[in-house]
C-alpha cells in the first residue's frame, strides 16, 4: 500500500486548536514563514492581512509578578500605565521571555492565549471585538487561526481594556 503523502497546507495540531476544536470554535488556519522578531507586522504582509486584525497574545507581568496576557492589534502598542489603571495594578510590564514561555507552555513567537500552561487573566483591547474576524496565534511559530474575536470572551473571559498607541 503506498503511503499517504502528507498535506502541507495543514500544520499539527497544538494545545490551543485542541481546545478550540474541543469547544466546536469555527478556525482558518494560516501558516506562514517565522521571521525572527517579524511580529505581527510580518505576519499581516505575508498573509495579505490588515495588521489591525492581526491579534499579538502579549505575556506580561503586575509589580507582584503575577502574569496576565493583553490581546492587542498587530499595529498597536499597549499602554502599560493605562493598562494598569485600568486593572487596578500599580505597574504592568512585559516579562522576559523565558518567564513568558514559562507562564504560557508557549516559544515567544508563538505563543497563543489558549490553553497556556498557567491561567492568567485575558484582557483584550475593545476595538478588537468590533472585528468581523481577527488571526490570532495558534499556539507555534508561523501558525496563525482565524477566528470570531467573540471567541476571546467567551472561551478565555477575556476582559475589554483601552490601553492602545499606535505603533
Amino acid at each position: 500500500m503506498a503511503k499517504k503523502e502528507p498535506r502541507n497546507d495543514r500544520v499539527s495540531e497544538t494545545p490551543a486548536t485542541q481546545l478550540l476544536k474541543a469547544h466546536k470554535v469555527v478556525f482558518s488556519e494560516h501558516p506562514y514563514e517565522y521571521l525572527e522578531h517579524g511580529g505581527a507586522q510580518h505576519s499581516a504582509q505575508v498573509l495579505g492581512w490588515d495588521p489591525f486584525h492581526v491579534v499579538k497574545t502579549l505575556v506580561m507581568e503586575d509589580q507582584d509578578a503575577k502574569p496576565l496576557l493583553v490581546l492587542m492589534h498587530g499595529n498597536r502598542k499597549v499602554s502599560t500605565k493605562n493598562l494598569a489603571r485600568q486593572i487596578g495594578a500599580k505597574s504592568v510590564g512585559p516579562c522576559t521571555p523565558e518567564t513568558a514561555n514559562r507562564h504560557s507552555g508557549y516559544l515567544v513567537g508563538g505563543t497563543s492565549p489558549f490553553a497556556t500552561r498557567k491561567a492568567m487573566p485575558v484582557y483584550i483591547e475593545s476595538t478588537i471585538l468590533g472585528l468581523p474576524k481577527i488571526l490570532i496565534n495558534g499556539g507555534r511559530r508561523g501558525y496563525l487561526v482565524g477566528i470570531d474575536p467573540a471567541v476571546c470572551v467567551a472561551l478565555l473571559c477575556a476582559k475589554t481594556v483601552q490601553c492602545a498607541l499606535d505603533d
